[in-house]
This record gives structure tokens, sequence and C-alpha cells, in this order.
């Protein structure tokens, strides 16, 4: 049996029930390992950076307006500025970035009441009861991919959306890895939407798993390596340039 998840879904509905066949056979995990490492692979030559993967989650986890689990940034050193090739030529990709669901968090290591701890399959959590809004999981995240409940939220429609519950206000949230979803053996939201399939999600301890293959074949690379947190998340470089 799995640990209770400190998401806590709406009202009775699970994801199974409120979704049409065709769409939980496309959302079907691979089995794991008997002690599974659960991680992603985001295809950067294919993401098209649309922001799908954005705004599901931020539907199917009730994220208040103003704040975002995922975002989208473009690669290079302004903002939706494209490279100049050689020739005259433009291109540009983007990178999505969330919670990397570290190996060694210093956002675990940080809080002083264990809000923040490491759940099954190594997925990085927050128990909202236990936190105490103090952020300082927030400042030592070095990928800034927390977000704090300042006030009220507010939502559109203004009932809200999603299948978990809204978090507290005072307190700090962020990617699950859509545990709800995986305690019923189905991807993330952001893998399950992403109309490019960029992303490619599994058991790193599983050899012969897509996530891991994809991995060693197109050599992927993680964020921020040279910080030793251990990230589970993994890019793979585009083999070419997205033309303009």
């Amino acid at each position: 049996m799995s640990e209770p998840s400190p998401i806590q879904q709406q009202g009775s509905t699970s994801v199974r029930e409120a979704l049409p066949p065709a769409s939980l056979a496309y959302g079907e995990m691979e089995p794991g390992t008997d002690e599974p490492r659960w991680g992603m692979a985001v295809d950067l030559e294919r993401c098209i950076g649309c922001w799908s993967c954005a705004v599901i989650c931020k539907s199917e986890n009730d994220v208040p307006l103003g704040m975002w689990w995922n975002r989208i940034l473009t690669a290079g050193d302004a903002l939706d500025t494209p490279e100049i090739g050689e020739f005259g030529e433009l291109s540009m990709h983007w990178v999505p970035l969330a919670c990397q669901h570290c190996d060694d968090a210093p956002c675990v290591k940080v809080c002083p009441t264990s809000a923040t701890y490491v759940g099954e399959g190594g997925t990085v959590l927050v128990n909202q009861d236990d936190c105490i809004g103090c952020r300082y999981c927030m400042a030592s995240c070095p990928y800034g991919v927390r977000v704090f409940n300042w006030g009220e939220p507010e939502y559109a429609p203004p009932d809200g959306t999603g299948m978990v519950e809204a978090r507290p206000v005072g307190s700090v949230e962020k990617c699950s890895l859509c545990v709800h979803r995986r305690d019923e053996g189905l991807v993330p939201s952001c893998v399950w939407s992403c109309p490019a399939q960029a992303r490619i999600f599994g058991d790193l301890n599983d050899p012969d798993s897509e996530v891991v293959q994809a991995i060693r074949s197109r050599n992927g690379s993680r964020l921020l390596e040279d910080k030793g947190t251990e990230p589970k998340v993994y890019y793979l470089e585009p083999r070419r340039k997205r033309p303009l």
C-alpha cells in the first residue's frame, strides 16, 4: 500500500473515473522496479514552447492565478530572443522548468519541521499541514521552482479547477510529479498533455525503461549539476536548431 498523499484529491473522484478510456490508455505508466526512482527526461528538440504542460499542471493541481509550478524558459541570454546563425538564420529552443526532485535536495535539509520530505520513489513532497511558511526551502532551492501562498487564492473559474485540493494560505507549494496520478498508475499531467511528446516519465532504476534509454541514447544532462543536488529530471539537448 502506498503512503498517504500530502496532496488531497477533490471529493471522491479519482483521475481514472474522470478520464475517458482513450486518455487513460495514453497515460498509463510503465511498470517500475521493486524500488523505483521516478524521474523524467525532457526532449528540448521536441519542445515547441507552447506552455501546454504549464497550463495543464496549473489546472490539474488547482494552482492559483499568479503562480506556476511549471514554467517555460527560453535558452539563451535574453527572453524569447532567437540566436543568429553564421548565415543570418534565426533559431531558438525552450527549457521547461519545474521541481527537479533532487536526490540530495537542499530544501529537505533546511526544513525545520520536516514538512518537505522524500516520498516513495524519491519524489520530493511537501506536507502542507506541517509547513509553517518560513520559506527556508525557497531560499535554498537553486532552481527557484517553489511558490508561496501569500493571500487568499484567486482562480479562473472562481470555484477553481483540478483533481486536488488547494493548499492553505501561508504555505509553500511546488510540483509533486502528480503523485495523485502516479498512485493510480498514470503519468504526470504534463507528460500526458504534451502535444509534441517532449516529456518521458519512468523509473530511473530500470535500465530498460523508456526514460533511461532516452537519457543514454541522447546523453541527457541535468541543470546546475555543479550544485551536487543530483536532480531526477534530465534534459536531452537539441541535435539540430529549430528554424524560425
